[in-house]
């Protein structure tokens, strides 16, 4: 990294430094997918090369894109850039390629019996993970989540967290810290103040905790300060409103929640990023560009996506010049800034796509995913004569990576007996389940939280169809991928003979796996 001083920087490139935005990882224009969030190609580079911004965070596209993206922009970059992604699950979770690991919860389920295997399941993760994502240009993992995900209906955290106890998620979290740090890449805990405890999605709207600080200090704070004594480089905050911090403002705008407790109680010297401010819980309460300003005043070094890039750095410097905010403290976040790049970039790196998914890397991933597998007692039977139905329910067809007509799923279950194949999403009227199923039916089940599903559990299409078959005398079997909060809400009604699989992971390694299990479990 080139040697810059501050000095040298006006007070616009110096705010501009602190902004991070949206991107495709696709090459062309015509593939992008969320158009309001990520702008095209001649944009991008006008934010980069000439107002100076000091990052960008990738979703999207394949491995080997990532990579042509990733080498034009920062040879564009008057100052090197920060490449981020939220690659909680690998690389493969966001760019097709890459290793993709089951969520974290799945280590959590491994440590409850074997915690030492857990905790090394966790460090490799975080190695595989930092050296995909030097592979393909990134150098910052927006990983890994320390929420402590105390409340089975939380449908924004749910999986992606380590834990439901603050002493896993500390050991877990910890673990994946040090393995990524391994590589000179950037790691992220969050999101703070805990995100663990919430029943509202941020990305729709705000949620609001109602925890007193005695309850913060003692269940969701541990983890993070776990983190920062892992060595944690930046951590994110929470867009949701804790009055016990603060009675006006969430978490990412509040100076109690990001100055006094995290940088002085904590004692955190690393970079505060905020979550995306184009999030529905700051979006839609505060202005594009005075959320920019209010997150710089709450001690924030970084703004994430904000809504208007271009005019939260041009606000951030009016806010400046008329003295709400002083250059001393533009500059110590820009200095933080510099410090965590001339980490990351002090020696280049020698990465690239051949070094790209390694075999021991998916088998690490396959372990995870068979130490982490909940199997009944019973073993699905296979059909003589192949006239049986695979159901397949997910929330959304038109929004889902994970099924196709190659897809384990769809094409296993053939070879037992299940040639007909039903698919049910949020979309199907409830009134096609009034009548009882007439052939024997396997039933698979993807479903987990996540970010704008606003929804920890079963569609009301999902709820009728098992009710359908628990009614019938044709329910064969059942595989649910994702959330084992599903399952804890399926299983004391399934009937005691019917055999049952579950899998964290929805990816088709994941699906082999758990049809094979389900067939040949003796």
């Amino acid at each position: 990294m080139p040697s810059l001083e501050l000095e040298q920087l006006s007070l616009p490139q110096l705010v501009a430094q602190m902004v991070v935005v949206r991107a495709s990882g696709h090459i062309f224009d015509q593939q992008i997918q969320y158009p309001a969030w990520e702008p095209p190609v001649d944009i991008l580079n006008h934010w980069v090369k000439e107002l100076g911004v000091g990052g960008v965070i990738f979703l999207g596209g394949s491995a080997a894109e990532l990579v042509h993206r990733c080498q034009g922009l920062q040879s564009q970059a008057p100052v090197p850039l920060l490449l981020a992604a939220d690659i909680e699950e690998g690389v493969g979770q966001r760019f097709s390629g890459g290793v993709e690991f089951p969520p974290p919860l799945a280590l959590a389920e491994i440590a409850k019996t074997q915690p030492e295997l857990a905790q090394n399941y966790a460090t490799q993760m975080g190695a595989c993970t930092a050296r995909e994502a030097l592979n393909i240009g990134l150098n910052w993992v927006l990983a890994p989540v320390v929420d402590v995900n105390n409340n089975p209906a939380n449908p924004v955290i749910n999986v992606r967290a380590f834990g439901e106890t603050p002493a896993i998620v500390s050991q877990l979290a910890s673990a994946f810290i040090q393995g990524a740090r391994t590589y000179p890449v950037l790691t992220t805990a969050k999101h703070f103040p805990g995100h663990g405890d919430t029943a509202t999605d941020s990305h729709l709207d705000l949620p609001v905790l109602p925890h007193d600080r005695n309850r913060l200090e003692t269940l969701e704070w541990p983890p993070f300060r776990a983190a920062i004594a892992a060595g944690v480089d930046t951590i994110m905050s929470a867009h949701l409103l804790i009055p016990a911090l603060d009675a006006i403002l969430p978490a990412t705008l509040s100076y109690q929640a990001l100055t006094e407790e995290l940088r002085l109680n904590l004692g955190f010297q690393g970079l505060i990023v905020t979550d995306a401010l184009v999030m529905g819980a700051i979006a839609n309460r505060y202005g594009a560009n005075q959320a920019p300003v209010m997150a710089v005043k709450a001690g924030a070094d970084i703004l994430l996506m904000p809504v208007d890039p271009p005019g939260a750095i041009q606000a951030v410097v009016e806010a400046v010049e008329a003295g709400e905010i002083s250059r001393q403290r533009i500059e110590a976040s820009v200095t933080r800034i510099f410090a965590a790049k001339a980490r990351i970039f002090s020696k280049p790196s020698d990465f690239g796509l051949d070094s790209l998914s390694q075999v021991e890397d998916w088998q690490l991933s396959e372990d995870i995913l068979r130490a982490s597998q909940i199997v009944s007692d019973q073993a699905c039977s296979a059909l003589e004569i192949g006239n049986g139905i695979n159901c397949l329910i997910v929330d959304d067809w038109l929004h889902q990576d994970y099924l196709s007509r190659n897809a384990p799923a769809v094409k296993l279950p053939v070879e037992f007996g299940f040639r007909e194949l039903e698919l049910i999403d949020r979309h199907i009227r409830l009134e096609q389940f009034n009548q009882r199923a007439q052939q024997p039916t396997l039933v698979q089940v993807f479903s987990r939280g996540n970010p704008f599903r606003g929804l920890a559990g079963l569609s009301q299409q999902a709820q009728a169809k098992l009710q359908q078959l628990i009614a019938s005398d044709n329910f064969a079997g059942i595989v649910i991928y994702g959330s084992p909060y599903v399952l804890d809400s399926i299983k004391p009604n399934l009937p005691e003979d019917i055999a049952y699989v579950f899998s964290y992971g929805h990816s088709l390694l994941a699906q082999n796996l758990a049809i094979e299990t389900l067939f040949r479990h003796p």
